[in-house]
């Protein structure tokens, strides 16, 4: 079976104990939110750069954006 190269840009996904997920159907789900993440973020990056704005402030933005998830099912203790 021959994998895609978007399918090869994907990570493999793990599991807090670091074991790989098995069940297709959600890896399925984590690769397609994944790529449309990405492709948001390109479409972000280049609308950006057309507007004249700086790469690297663009790129921080994103960054900070992700750093600023907030994690719903964290245990709490």
């Amino acid at each position: 079976m021959t994998r895609s190269k978007t399918a090869a840009s994907f990570p493999i996904w793990r599991q807090p104990d670091g074991k790989p997920l098995s069940c297709v159907e959600k890896i399925k789900v984590l690769n397609e939110n994944l790529g449309e993440i990405r492709q948001l973020a390109q479409d972000a990056l280049e609308d950006g750069l057309l507007m004249g704005c700086s790469e690297e402030q663009l790129r921080q933005v994103l960054r900070d954006l992700v750093n600023s998830l907030n994690n719903p099912y964290a245990k709490k203790g």
